[in-house]
């Protein structure tokens, strides 16, 4: 048996990326919730991917409560290859079924944290962002898309602010692609680091003064029904990633750090 390594607080990390480890954040017979980096796809990139690196450290040690000779690893739901954070796999289908009937019944609760451009009032009230949103994801000149728009909601509030960002926590309430991400686009307030809904200019001073290259989006929290419980258990991840954190921190009205005169 292969040993495993282990984060300070105990987490068990069983594979690593260009941008970070994959970790453990909880397990069962058939089951595992992972953290991922961000710059990682869940699938479609055969030997690097999510699937593919959990599979393989699966199979060469123990991971807690599964047995190492699982024959395929699948998530259960979708997490773009820029967003850092939890995802849901299940080994059968059996297991994929179980939790997928969940999602499609809308009662797992899915939560991201955020940093937006701009400074946001710090009240701790949720509200929401009600586009409607077209199917098809569009881009930062059409954040709605084309075609038929639909009904959208998106809980959001600010945790903190700095200089020029805002760390919010949100929740989507239907599940269009992007919706996170286009609806703070909408609201004037890109997601920090969004290649696709960002300004070219913010993107650019981000890379050259801070080297940050990721989308400031992760997501935190996972709450849903484990095969064999009654009830719904919510699983976290570690908190914010060390990128965004440090983007943050430096952030400051006083601070003599470069990244402290980002334009907007």
């Amino acid at each position: 048996m292969t040993a495993l390594n282990r984060e300070p607080g105990g987490r068990v990390v069983i594979a690593s990326g260009q941008e970070g480890p994959v970790v453990v954040i909880a397990s069962g017979d058939h089951w595992l919730v992972v953290e991922k980096p961000a710059g990682m796809s869940i699938h479609n990139d055969p030997g690097r991917d999510l699937c593919s690196l959990v599979l393989a450290a699966v199979r060469k040690a123990t991971v807690p409560a599964m047995a190492p000779d699982v024959s395929g690893i699948h998530a259960v739901h979708r997490l773009d290859r820029d967003t850092s954070g939890i995802v849901l796999l299940a080994v059968d289908g059996a297991t994929r079924a179980f939790f997928g009937a969940q999602f499609a019944a809308r009662t797992v609760h899915k939560r991201y944290l955020a940093l937006v451009h701009g400074t946001l009032p710090v009240d701790g009230r949720w509200t929401e962002w009600n586009w409607p949103l077209a199917e098809g994801a569009g881009g930062r000149r059409d954040p709605m898309g084309r075609g038929k728009r639909m009904a959208c909601a998106t809980r959001w509030r600010v945790l903190d602010t700095s200089a020029h960002y805002s760390l919010i926590e949100c929740e989507p309430l239907s599940g269009r692609q992007h919706q996170i991400r286009r609806h703070a686009r909408l609201a004037g307030h890109a997601v920090v680091g969004d290649r696709r809904y960002g300004s070219a200019r913010a993107l650019a001073f981000l890379a050259r003064y801070c080297q940050f290259n990721r989308l400031a989006l992760h997501a935190h929290l996972l709450t849903l029904q484990v095969p064999g419980g009654t009830q719904a258990v919510a699983m976290t991840s570690a908190g914010l990633p060390d990128t965004m954190g440090r983007l943050f921190a430096a952030d400051q009205p006083q601070g003599n750090d470069t990244c402290g005169t980002m334009p907007p």
